[in-house]
């Protein structure tokens, strides 16, 4: 259905409609809408009917009877006596097709006395029946006969007492039944709707008949009036008066016609803020109201302030009754939920609640998801958009009183204040709202952040109107020109916060390679974005936001349209205005591109928005033809005061033969912007290539945009949930390879060195939504809900269940010991391996007393089965609980799909391919169970050893300290604070006792809740007089891959960094069987250390991954110096072992010597040498019994950290000692080598190096 082309006239509206209570099929209850028989009849609803419709139908916008009916009336037909009272109500509505496409209605509900004696006498007969089963039920309660006519309307009292006498008697009581017509339209111009209705409805209530027939009126509004081109302003007659409607140009922000101003009075500031935050990351939202109208209204606000991204799911701003089963539609929606007033939100039964912003809004209240980010610079956001509120007099935190309940009144002196309770207007000027405000909190703590940011509420300026109304003689009423007002300059003020954001996005846009074709088929593996580089830019507190508003559909959707548009023709109208905008942007603040900064950017576009406004206000483009005489019978358009008469048809169904409007006024060129145009309101999308690609390219799930609102057999159900499920499945696969991409992609760039783990922020959003969406399809098709999160309540029942069976005796396989594990591991004794158990792991997060919500306990045990690669090994056992599956969920959810369900679990076995530390790094303060193992060389005597060991471990979060072993225990556990990933294990003795000397293979330690093992080798002597005489010594330790997924798994991941292998260290005892390097080894090696540093300090902070790695490690810079050193010395006489160390403390001697004989050269060798002999000085005083090798790792750390270590290589390659104690051929004495070296070790200078505490312990320079 292309609306918008040629075939669609322009016309203001498609059709007038009638619906209401049809005499002929008489009284039908509604049971759909869910109201119960327990209520008196007259609070019952009853089926509505369309009863008439001009014309019968219109080739662009196909009628839609189900769904105008279904919305006209979402709750069917009222009955009232004449005791209630009967004010016409208002609303507007939504329609949206297939493709996405809208149509709008506006509906007017007003109250008619009901003639048909046969509906008076059913409304009388109900009665007697309900008050004989209630005599049954209830003993007659002892009011007098008189609450009756004060009860009129017991909406707001308890209904049980008044029930009785809330009657109705066909003797002595009028009824009333509800009808309401309605206007469907192409564009959402409500306030004008409303007027034509409105006055419509006044000609039949007043008692002077209209100037014409209502035909007239009505023949006009649907065949003479047109739309307004874009940038027109158009004027047409009502009943009784003029009305004036504008529609903005295709470079101004798009037609948006809803009072924001009643949103921010509702909600106040800081609730639409969090409310707008939820909506932009896509999470579910359901908006609560008695008040059709507030529903659309915030619905509409909500996502009006989106610019430029377009909501792209489930919409549905009034839910009719009757489908409140789509609430449990596992995707993101934003829907509006009618209350009636009485009932509470605990009486609301949600499907799932772990992802839903929950928005009360006639109370004024908010239920938020957990862990939602701030919006960026929201507190400078709130401060802007409040100083706009309070010059147009309204309070920031909203006007509670718009709100029905009293309770919320606190210390507002309302009474001084109310003049229309009904809509909340103030009354007065802005002024002594402003005195009324400073009584208030939230005033308060404006006002304390205001004077943060230095702007004074005192002297707020309250922004006079800038444009001289002199000169302008608007044509609308003043109150309408504020709504104007208000509506342009905040929705200026959300626009600029995302020109601002995104100011410089076209910079990260990934265009397609190849054709768009081809672009197109491969869409869901493509990569729209640069994503990463486009958040290096970004300043550290926007991250937790912007990480996660990059992954949501609205953003691609954006992207894609910006793929799709290179020429400025075909462009999308939103994206033409977004982009001149950032272009202006980007002319103004001249600044590189690349550096953001954080700084609170104001808006400047206000006064220019609001002028084009004002001009089309003032100079009324068009006017429509007046309403005339039709051609009708004689007789015909009289009717009856009070009721809305039965319009002559036969004048109504077609329009004047040739639309003479159309073709005098529109040229070909606004014709064809009009088609632009109609693109952007996202009214009927023109349905080229372009659109229909998008549509396809973007169906993840959100194939279903709102439920059909025809027929609702089981099966139309049924077909919906399996769309879901189909979408789900979808999802879950994309999420999957997303992430595995996210990690893959980086190893493999990262296959050079260190670490190969990605952390960080963007890992983190990717696990929040996978969070998110199990959620989803664990609340899918619930039988009964409990607790916010339905998959912690499903893990409890099973918890629940095996309790059960085992202490009835049967066997229990929770837990499975894997043999494989000991088996593969080296023969060597090694820990007895973990369980793995789902509900060891339960209660792991359990024990976690920092988890206060079931939500937060799932996401914790989601993350803590990621990181041991259990994720999909438990979900499947959770899962085979059949019986208990059954039991928790009805046949169509999605969990009882099995050929689904095992392809989910399938999908999420791929996550065993990389390594995750989701658990550890997000919960650092919790305590964790360690499992230590020392492992003494079996050839040397460990048994006979004597002296107390001791040892400390450390890790990227923190370390324990000194932990004494008991002696001979060479395995315990112990319980500390999360280390985070462990890095180094400090190991020493006390040197008491007889044999003091231990030889120690390695050390394991295991984190007992995650599992993770990581063996740190030493095979070195601890003891005097034995290899270099240390009795401690640092450990650099590497993680284990776990054998069970060695299995399991392609080896895609390249493996960790090896462990040091200690063979440099045997150089002593042997110094001949150390492989020989040549010089072009040594370099590289020096080479490929340096650049693993420098690397590590080119990533995001978040990624960085351990530094002691690098400068310790295997093939870090210690070692590669060491083999600088070694290389060329001069092996000494049998069994006497020289160290490098002994070489330094040899030309400390010779330097110090030099001082004192003042044999000095310049200054600044002086100073050099100087600085070297301190810190041999230190580390030699320092009071660890540490070995000579380990002297010399501390100093080459000390002098990474000081950045002398360049210095100290020219000092040492000049000294004569190394003449003495080096071959000719040594890489020190080879002047071009050593120029070489320090030209490489000169490249860290730049980094600020801070060394962990257990390499620097006990020395203070």
């Amino acid at each position: 259905m292309s609306g918008g082309g040629s075939s669609a006239p322009g016309r203001f509206a498609d059709y007038f409609v009638i619906c209401g209570l049809d005499t002929e099929t008489g009284l039908e209850p509604d049971e759909l809408s869910g109201e119960n028989f327990e209520q008196t009849p007259l609070r019952r609803t009853f089926k509505s009917k369309v009863l008439a419709r001009y014309p019968e139908n219109v080739e662009w916008n196909p009628f839609d009877q189900d769904a105008v009916g279904m919305l006209c009336m979402p709750k069917g037909l009222a009955f009232k006596t004449q005791a209630d009272s009967r004010e016409p109500q208002f609303h507007s509505f939504i329609i949206t097709r297939e493709d996405g496409s809208r149509t709008f209605g506006f509906s007017l509900t007003f109250f008619e006395e009901v003639t048909s004696k046969q509906i008076c006498s059913a409304m009388q007969t109900l009665y007697h029946m309900h008050n004989a089963e209630y005599d049954i039920l209830h003993t007659p309660p002892t009011n007098d006969k008189e609450s009756c006519s004060s009860a009129g309307d017991c909406n707001g009292t308890s209904v049980s007492k008044l029930q009785r006498f809330n009657s109705y008697d066909i003797s002595r009581d009028t009824l009333y039944v509800s009808k309401c017509i309605c206007l469907i339209t192409p564009m959402s111009f409500m306030k004008a709707c409303k007027k034509v209705l409105e006055q419509l409805h006044q000609a039949v209530t007043s008692p002077q008949p209209p100037p014409l027939p209502l035909e007239s009126y009505i023949y006009n509004i649907l065949y003479e009036v047109p739309l307004p081109p874009a940038g027109r302003s158009l004027k047409f007659s009502g009943v009784y008066g003029p009305i004036i409607c504008q529609r903005p140009s295709t470079n101004e922000l798009p037609l948006f016609d809803f009072p924001v101003k009643e949103v921010f009075e509702l909600l106040g500031v800081e609730n639409v803020v969090q409310l707008f935050t939820c909506a932009l990351l896509e999470f579910q939202i359901l908006l609560y109201s008695q008040h059709y109208q507030r529903l659309m209204t915030v619905a509409e606000t909500i996502t009006a302030l989106m610019f430029p991204f377009q909501w792209q799911h489930v919409y549905v701003p009034i839910l009719p009754a009757s489908l409140l089963h789509f609430l449990d539609a596992p995707v993101p929606y934003l829907m509006g939920l009618h209350s009636n007033g009485l009932d509470d939100r605990s009486k609301l039964e949600l499907p799932q609640e772990a992802n839903l912003c929950f928005v009360d809004v006639d109370n004024h209240f908010i239920e938020l998801p957990e862990d939602l980010p701030q919006f960026p610079n929201k507190l400078e956001f709130i401060q802007e958009i409040s100083e706009i509120l309070m010059a147009f007099g309204i309070p920031p935190e909203g006007n509670l009183h718009c709100s029905e309940s009293a309770s919320k009144m606190k210390s507002l002196r309302a009474c001084d204040l109310v003049s229309d309770k009904r809509n909340g207007n103030i009354a007065g000027s802005p002024l002594n709202s402003y005195e009324l405000l400073k009584e208030n909190e939230t005033i308060a703590r404006l006002q304390a952040l205001v004077k943060r940011t230095g702007v004074s509420l005192e002297k707020l300026e309250v922004r006079e109107e800038t444009s001289s109304k002199k000169d302008l003689k608007i044509q609308c009423d003043e109150e309408e020109f504020k709504i104007y007002q208000l509506n342009i300059q905040i929705r200026e003020v959300f626009a600029n916060r995302f020109t601002q954001m995104f100011a410089d996005y076209e910079v990260f846009v990934i265009q397609p390679s190849q054709d768009k074709e081809s672009w197109f088929t491969n869409r869901e593996q493509m990569q729209n974005f640069d994503k990463a580089s486009f958040l290096s830019d970004q300043p550290e507190p926007y991250l937790p936001f912007l990480s996660r508003f990059l992954e949501t559909q609205m953003f691609a959707s954006f992207i894609d349209n910006k793929i799709m548009c290179h020429d400025e023709d075909d462009k999308d109208p939103v994206l033409r205005v977004f982009d001149s905008r950032v272009d202006k942007i980007r002319l103004l603040n001249v600044r590189t591109p690349t550096l953001r900064t954080s700084m609170y950017q104001k808006c400047t576009t206000i006064d220019e928005a609001e002028k084009s406004i004002e001009l089309r206000l003032a100079k009324i483009d068009h006017t429509a033809v007046h309403p005339h005489l039709l051609d009708m019978k004689i007789g015909q358009g009289k009717y009856e005061l009070g009721f809305f008469p039965k319009l002559q048809s036969d004048v109504l169904s077609t329009g004047p033969a040739s639309n003479k409007w159309t073709k005098r006024n529109a040229p070909a060129q606004w014709r064809r912007k009009d088609r632009q145009k109609q693109h952007t309101e996202h009214l009927r999308l023109d349905n080229d290539q372009r659109e229909k690609y998008i549509q396809e390219a973007r169906n993840l799930g959100s194939t279903i945009r709102q439920p059909k609102l025809s027929n609702l057999s089981p099966s139309v159900i049924a077909q919906t949930n399996w769309k879901f499920v189909e979408g789900l499945l979808k999802e879950c696969r994309n999420k999957t390879k997303r992430m595995l991409v996210e990690k893959m992609g980086r190893e493999a760039v990262e296959l050079g060195h260190g670490e190969v783990n990605i952390t960080g922020v963007e890992e983190n959003t990717l696990i929040a939504s996978l969070c998110d969406l199990l959620e989803r399809i664990w609340s899918h098709g619930l039988q009964v809900k409990q607790g916010k999160s339905a998959l912690w309540s499903h893990l409890l029942h099973y918890l629940e269940n095996r309790q059960r069976r085992t202490t009835s005796g049967s066997f229990s396989t929770s837990g499975i010991l894997l043999d494989s594990e000991r088996r593969k591991s080296d023969t060597s004794p090694a820990m007895s391996p973990l369980r793995i158990s789902l509900i060891q792991d339960m209660r792991h997060i359990q024990n976690i007393s920092e988890i206060k919500t079931d939500v937060g306990k799932a996401r914790a045990w989601v993350r803590l089965s990621m990181e041991k690669k259990l994720l999909s090994r438990h979900l499947k056992q959770l899962l085979s609980d059949h019986e208990l599956t059954k039991k928790l969920y009805k046949r169509y959810a999605f969990l009882r799909c099995d050929d689904e369900k095992e392809q989910f679990l399938y999908h999420l076995l791929s996550f065993n391919a990389v390594d995750y530390f989701c658990f550890t790094n997000v919960f650092t303060t919790i305590l964790i169970p360690y499992h230590i193992l020392i492992v003494p060389s079996k050839k040397l005597g460990g048994s006979m050893f004597t002296a107390n060991p001791w040892i400390c471990i450390s890790g990227e979060l923190g370390e324990t300290g000194v932990l004494q072993i008991p002696r001979n225990i060479l395995e315990m556990t112990f319980e500390c604070q999360n280390l985070g990933k462990l890095t180094t294990v400090q190991i020493g003795h006390d040197n008491s006792g007889l044999y003091a000397k231990w030889l120690v293979e390695y050390v394991m330690v295991r984190n007992e809740i995650t599992g993770h093992t990581y063996k740190f080798p030493c095979g070195r002597w601890l003891g005097k007089g034995m290899d270099d005489g240390s009795l401690e010594r640092i450990l650099v330790g590497e993680l284990l891959t776990s054998h069970t997924e060695a299995d399991e798994r392609q080896c895609r991941t390249p493996p960790l960094q090896q462990s040091p292998s200690m063979i440099r260290r045997f150089v002593t005892i042997s110094p001949n069987n150390k492989p020989k390097l040549n010089t072009g080894q040594i370099q590289e090696a020096i080479g490929e250390a340096v650049n693993g540093i420098v690397k590590h300090f080119h990533k995001p902070e978040k990624e960085r991954g351990s530094l002691t790695l690098l400068l310790c490690g295997e093939s870090g810079l210690v070692s590669a110096l060491e083999q600088v050193f070694q290389h060329g010395f001069k092996s000494p006489r049998l069994f006497k072992n020289v160290f490098i160390w002994d070489f330094l403390e040899k030309a400390q001697t010779y330097y110090e010597t030099l001082e004192q004989n003042e044999m000095v050269p310049e200054e600044n060798w002086q100073t050099r040498a100087r600085n070297f002999c301190r810190f041999i000085t230190a580390i030699n005083n320092t009071p660890r019994n540490i070995g000579k090798d380990g002297k010399f790792q501390m100093l080459v750390c000390l002098g990474a950290r000081d950045h002398l270590l360049h210095h100290w290589i020219a000092l040492l390659a000049d000294c004569p000692i190394t003449a003495q104690m080096y071959e000719d051929i040594a890489l020190i004495k080879d002047h071009t080598l050593v120029n070489s070296l320090i030209r490489v070790l000169q490249t860290l200078q730049e980094f600020n190096i801070t060394l962990e505490a257990s390499l620097v312990k006990g020395i203070d320079i």
